[in-house]
């Protein structure tokens, strides 16, 4: 198990410093901005969403290595589906980050290369980290014009279990 936990943190490490699909999206037609006081994390996501297909999505901001590693992940998770998908997607990542998957082991979560967070739940402070993008892009796909946040301090709260 220890040689799965670093092969998991390489990946994170790598999403984290060489983020995927980073920047604004231009032909954008949904956004949202998310917010984590507790750490300071922000992001934007951006996606261009025909025929209830995310044709592309993208995402900028700043936030810790969880986050930004989240982030970048989803974007390449979600890319093409239809909103039900990511939206199921997002409910199971949920689960998996929050424990209520019945902590099942790696390759039992139907998640695929986002198991790699499933070591996040081990620090309930990092599950708003690790959540934050994926409640922003729930909240453009929902085209809420608040800023989502992890605590009642600002915007609509995102529900992510943890601290």
């Amino acid at each position: 198990m220890g040689e799965l936990r670093e092969l998991y943190q390489e990946v994170i490490l790598d999403h984290s410093k060489r983020p995927r699909n980073f920047g604004e999206l231009v032909g954008a037609n949904r956004r949202a901005e998310g917010y984590n006081p507790l750490c300071g994390d922000r992001e934007t996501v951006f996606i261009r969403l025909e025929d209830d297909v995310l044709e592309d999505v993208g995402f900028r901001g700043a936030g810790c290595a969880i986050s930004t590693a989240s982030a970048s992940m989803m974007t390449d998770a979600v890319k093409g589906r239809t909103r039900a998908e990511a939206e199921a997607l997002f409910e199971r990542f949920h689960r998996l980050i929050t424990g209520q998957d019945g902590k099942k082991e790696p390759g039992e979560s139907e998640l695929g290369k986002l198991e790699v967070f499933s070591g996040v739940r081990e620090f309930p402070v990092r599950v708003k980290c690790a959540t934050l993008p994926w409640h922003t892009l729930k909240a453009a796909l929902a085209g809420v014009d608040q800023t989502v946040s992890t605590e009642l301090t600002e915007g609509p709260k995102a529900e992510s279990g943890g601290a």
